[in-house]
């Protein structure tokens, strides 16, 4: 008697966190704290809450946000090539992932306000949808992350260079993406330097988040 297979989509959850945070003038925007949480843990703890396989790509020497995955179930992956691009990092987590799963979530970790909610709609877009791209947007349809790959693209993933990440696979493949609204701007608010965060906070006291 042969096993039957199992028909339900198995996603991963890549995150993105091997940069250097050059621009943060020696401070790391992935530590900065959202809700007394350091960023990158916050994110992680979501994905981790939301589905089974969870890796977080790290360069080498970032032993400090390592150190907030602690007691998390994921994987860490050291990217040895991440000063490169985004795109290298992106490639380490995918050659990582086992033949079982039918897509990536590519998460970069610098979004103070993706919520586990967030993630979890994701996730049940590719349980409806397994062989489409999902590409979160804000709540006016502005495109943003994550994006969603389904296997059926990770070669042609496997084969980016440089630091502008997947947008030519995108571009290429237009006609195959469903856009998921969040909420607000979820999709689209990253923080990259000291006033953007001090931005940021002031607008959240302001709104009372």
């Amino acid at each position: 008697m042969t096993d039957i297979p199992d028909p339900t989509p198995k996603l991963a959850i890549l995150l993105l966190a091997a940069g250097a945070a050059s621009r943060m003038r020696g401070g790391d925007k992935l530590l900065e704290e959202v809700d007394g949480v350091p960023l990158l843990q916050r994110l992680s703890s979501h994905a981790c809450a939301v589905c089974d396989t969870v890796l977080v790509c790290l360069r080498e020497g970032q032993s400090a946000r390592e150190f907030v995955l602690s007691g998390l179930k994921l994987q860490v992956i050291v990217v040895a090539d991440a000063a490169e691009g985004m795109a290298h990092t992106m490639r380490a987590g995918i050659a990582h992932l086992s033949k079982d799963i039918t897509g990536v979530m590519v998460v970069p970790a610098d979004m103070p306000e993706l919520t586990e909610r967030d993630l979890q709609e994701m996730v049940q877009a590719h349980h409806a949808h397994p062989h489409a791209i999902l590409r979160a947007t804000s709540q006016s349809n502005q495109p943003g992350h994550p994006v969603t790959f389904p296997a059926r693209l990770f070669d042609e993933l496997q084969t980016l260079s440089g630091d502008v990440g997947a947008r030519s696979v995108l571009k290429r493949h237009i006609a195959e993406i469903i856009d998921i609204p969040l909420p607000y701007q979820h999709a689209l608010i990253d923080l990259d330097t000291p006033e953007d965060w001090s931005a940021w906070r002031l607008s959240q006291r302001e709104s009372g988040s």
